[in-house]
């Protein structure tokens, strides 16, 4: 039997994920994996997305300027050089225990190593790792790092991926940027993690205005701005789950 901590799309928010982890015990005071972590009697697996802020306040946070312009390219290397700081820190956490520690690979997480696409909408575009729009590329210890991130994981028959169980969506490609079952196959077609054949599937990329949602046999995660996670106890005949708070900032959790 295993606990599984399992933490939506990160997008930069890095003190909310650290909280998450301390709280769940995932994490000992000097930032590496606990012992149970360690053992594998917990597994963490965050969704991915782990760059790239939602929105330009969250950009402000991030990088201390109340003026920040995302197209201000001392501003974008200001941006990318807290994001990597941060990534470097995830990486020795990870790397530390990393059998049982799983980070999928997320659409911005792909972008940002390929260079492929800009993200972003109407409001904000992230250019941040775009030397040619005057941000800074990714290190190429990173770059690899993230390149090794895998579309899915299975444990216990549950499936956990960034958007969802079927390869279509798991590829980031121009089809799946054009289409809208990316952010909408839940809706109808949520058997898709039956007929894949998996017994439960977890998922992020979705924002959940209302926090966790739990939906006939899927989880949709990407609710950290809820302050929510998701915690599974599983084995072969056990499936339990309960949606964790995220303690505020300055909370005793240690």
């Amino acid at each position: 039997m295993i606990k599984v901590i399992a933490i939506g799309d990160l997008h930069a928010d890095f003190p909310k994920l650290w909280r998450a982890l301390r709280n769940s015990y995932a994490v000992g005071e000097d930032w590496l994996p606990s012992d149970p972590l360690r053992r594998g009697t917990y597994r963490v697996v965050l969704m991915g997305d782990l760059v790239h802020p939602k929105l330009l306040a969250d950009y402000r946070r991030l990088t201390g300027l109340e003026d920040y312009d995302p197209n201000n390219p001392d501003h974008l290397r200001i941006a990318a050089k807290a994001q990597i700081r941060e990534l470097m820190r995830i990486k020795r956490f990870q790397e530390a225990a990393s059998d049982y520690i799983t980070i999928l690979m997320g659409n911005h997480d792909h972008a940002a190593i390929t260079g492929d696409m800009v993200l972003g909408n109407a409001h904000l575009e992230h250019k941040e790792f775009h030397p040619e729009l005057g941000g800074v590329e990714l290190p190429e210890e990173l770059k690899n790092w993230i390149k090794n991130f895998p579309a899915q994981i299975n444990l216990h028959g549950v499936n956990f991926a960034h958007v969802g169980p079927v390869p279509w969506l798991q590829t980031y490609d121009e089809m799946f940027y054009n289409g809208r079952e990316a952010k909408e196959w839940w809706l109808n077609n949520a058997d898709y993690v039956e007929r894949m054949g998996y017994r439960f599937g977890v998922y992020g990329h979705t924002v959940m205005k209302n926090g966790i949602l739990i939906k006939d046999k899927l989880a949709l995660i990407d609710a950290l701005d809820h302050n929510q996670y998701l915690e599974l106890i599983l084995d072969e005949d056990r499936l339990d789950w309960e949606i964790v708070e995220i303690p505020p900032v300055g909370s005793s959790i240690f």
